[in-house]
C-alpha cells in the first residue's frame, strides 16, 4: 500500500471510480458517504416491492467504464449485466399523435427520417460523418486537465477550436442539418443532459446526439445504479474502505491546507482529499466562509446552474407494451424550455421522459408489475417555486399528462405505490439549489472556468464529478475520475 491516505467525500459515480482506480494502484483510500448507500443521484430508490433509479437510467459510451474497469485488472462485464436498447428511445410529438423512434442503426434512421421528414436523410448522413470528426477532436479536450489559461493555446485545443461551434447555440448547429422543427428537437433534446437550453447551449454539445447514435444507449440489469455497486465491490477487493452513513461535516485546514476531515464528529487525517460530493453544495457546507475567493458562497451565488427535475416513480400491478424510453414533448417545446431555464416558472404545457425498464428487465419488480420512472425537467430552486405545496398537484398533472399524452392510458388504475421527487428533496439531498445537473455549461463556466480537477483554492484539494472538468452525464464523470487520478499520480505521487 502507498503511504499516503486518500479521503474521498461522496459515493456517487465520480467518487467511486476514482476510489477505485487509486485503491487499484495500491493507495490507501477511504470513502465518506453520508446516506446508508452507495450512488448518490445515481443510488437504487426502493418503494416497497419496487425499485427505481433514482437519477440516471441509462448509459452511452460504456467503453470509457470499461476502462476503467480494466486498469484495475476486472472485466465490467463480470460484475454488471449490459443491454443495448434498439430503437434508443421513442419521441412523441403533437400530444403522442406521432412517434418517431431513433435507433443506431443508420439505414434504418435514414428511413425513417425520410418517411416522416421527406428531404431530411441527407441532412442526418451528413450529420453523422462530420460529427465523428467533431467527437474525434473534442475527445482529447475532454480527456485532459484544464487548469491554465495557457491551456487555450495548447495543441489539443487548437485543432479542437474550428469545431467547438463558437457563437453558435446547440440549436443553431442542428438548423444547419435538419430543416423539420421536430427533428431539430430530436437531435437537440440532449441539451437537457446538461439541464440547459437548447437554444443557450453552446454547439459544441452537438456531441452528445452523435454519441447515442455511434455508442447506443444501453440498460444495466437492476438499473444504472448498478455500475455503483460494482464500483463499490471493486474498491473493498482493493482492500479500501466505504464508510456508509459517515457524512463528513467539514475540511480540517491549516490556512489554505487541508489536512484531513470531521465526520459525524470524529477527526480525521488524510495527505489528499478527493470531493465527489455536488461542488456548490460542499464549498457552501465544508468550507469555512471567509477561506475562498472565486468559489466563495457569495460568488457561487452568481453563477448559473442547470434546471432541476420532478420526478415520480409508480410501481404498477401490471407490465405496459411501450418502449424502453420515450420522451414526450410539449407542443410549443421552445416555450417550454424558455419558461424553464429563463422565467423560472412551470409551463402549463412540460414536456416529460418516461421510462419503462421492466419491460426488459424482470429484477425491478415482481412478476407481471412493473416499475415506472416519469421525469419533468422544471425550474431549479432559484425559482423560490413552493413545492410543498406544489407536489401534489404536479403529482396529478403528470399522471393527467400519463393518460391523455401517452400510451399509458389508464395508469391511474393501476398503481400500487407512488413517491414524489422535488427539486426541494434535491436540495436536502446535497444538491444545491435543487439543480440536478450540476454547473451550468455555459462557455463562461467550461474548461478553465470551471472548478478544476485538481482544486485550485485550497491545497491537497481534488474534485471529480459534473462540477469539475470536463462536466456532467455519466461518461464525462467517469472521465473526470481518470484526469483527477492521474493528476494525483503526476503531481502529489500518489498512486505511482
Amino acid at each position: 500500500m502507498s503511504e499516503k491516505r486518500v479521503a474521498v467525500i461522496g459515493a456517487g459515480p465520480g467518487g467511486l471510480a476514482a476510489a477505485m482506480i487509486l485503491a487499484s494502484r495500491g493507495v490507501s483510500v477511504t470513502v465518506f458517504e453520508k446516506q446508508p448507500f452507495v450512488g448518490g443521484r445515481t443510488s437504487r430508490l426502493q418503494v416497497g416491492e419496487f425499485a427505481f433509479d433514482r437519477g440516471p437510467t441509462f448509459l452511452n459510451m460504456p467503453y470509457i467504464l470499461e476502462e476503467i474497469f480494466e486498469e484495475t485488472g476486472r472485466n465490467l462485464h463480470d460484475y454488471v449485466e449490459m443491454k443495448r436498447l434498439e430503437p434508443m428511445y421513442d419521441l412523441y410529438f403533437d400530444r403522442g399523435r406521432r412517434v418517431l423512434s431513433m435507433t443506431t442503426d443508420r439505414d434504418e434512421m435514414f428511413e425513417a427520417i425520410e418517411a416522416q421528414f421527406p428531404g431530411n436523410g441527407e441532412g442526418y448522413e451528413r450529420f453523422m460523418s462530420e460529427q465523428a470528426i467533431k467527437l474525434s477532436k473534442l475527445m482529447p479536450v475532454l480527456q485532459t486537465a484544464h487548469d491554465s489559461l495557457t491551456d487555450y493555446v495548447s495543441l489539443r485545443v487548437l485543432k479542437a477550436l474550428p469545431f467547438l461551434s463558437i457563437g453558435k447555440s446547440l440549436y443553431d448547429v442542428l438548423s444547419e442539418y435538419f430543416t423539420s422543427e421536430e427533428l431539430k428537437y430530436a437531435f437537440t433534446f440532449q441539451a437537457k443532459y446538461l439541464g440547459m437550453s437548447a437554444w443557450e447551449c453552446p454547439g459544441g454539445f452537438s456531441i452528445l446526439s452523435y454519441m447515442e447514435h455511434a455508442y447506443g444507449v444501453h440498460h444495466p440489469i437492476g438499473g444504472v445504479n448498478q455500475l455503483c455497486t460494482a464500483m463499490a465491490r471493486v474498491i473493498e477487493e482493493e482492500g479500501g474502505s466505504i464508510r456508509l452513513g459517515e457524512g463528513v461535516d467539514r475540511l480540517l485546514l491549516d490556512g489554505k491546507s487541508v489536512n484531513g476531515l470531521v465526520a459525524n464528529n470524529v477527526h480525521y487525517s488524510f495527505d489528499e482529499v478527493i470531493i465527489g460530493a455536488d461542488f456548490a453544495h460542499a464549498m457552501t457546507s465544508l468550507v469555512p466562509n471567509g477561506t475562498l475567493s472565486r468559489w466563495s458562497p457569495e460568488q457561487l451565488q452568481k453563477k448559473r446552474y442547470s434546471c432541476s427535475t420532478f420526478m415520480l416513480y409508480l410501481g404498477l400491478d401490471r407490465l405496459y407494451d411501450v418502449g424502453h424510453h420515450t420522451i414526450h414533448f410539449a407542443d410549443d417545446y421552445e416555450q417550454n424550455v424558455k419558461e424553464m431555464t429563463k422565467d423560472l416558472k412551470l409551463s402549463d404545457d412540460f414536456s416529460f421522459y418516461v421510462q419503462n425498464a421492466s419491460k426488459i428487465d424482470p429484477t425491478l419488480a415482481p412478476a407481471g408489475k412493473s416499475s415506472l420512472y416519469v421525469l419533468v425537467p422544471v425550474p431549479n430552486n432559484l425559482s423560490n417555486l413552493p413545492w410543498e405545496t406544489l407536489e401534489p398537484k404536479m403529482t396529478e398533472r403528470v399522471l393527467d399528462a400519463l393518460e391523455t399524452r401517452s400510451p399509458y392510458k389508464d395508469i391511474r388504475d393501476h398503481i400500487e405505490v407512488k413517491q414524489a421527487l422535488t427539486p426541494k428533496d434535491w436540495e436536502a439531498f446535497g444538491v444545491y439549489e435543487g439543480a440536478t445537473f450540476n454547473l451550468g455549461h455555459n462557455l463562461s463556466q467550461m474548461m478553465y472556468f470551471r472548478p478544476h480537477n485538481q482544486f485550485e483554492e485550497l491545497d491537497h484539494v481534488w474534485l471529480v464529478g459534473g462540477g469539475t472538468h470536463p462536466g456532467s452525464g455519466l461518461p464525462t464523470i467517469f472521465e473526470s475520475a481518470r484526469i483527477t487520478t492521474n493528476l494525483l499520480r503526476d503531481r502529489a505521487g500518489v498512486g505511482q
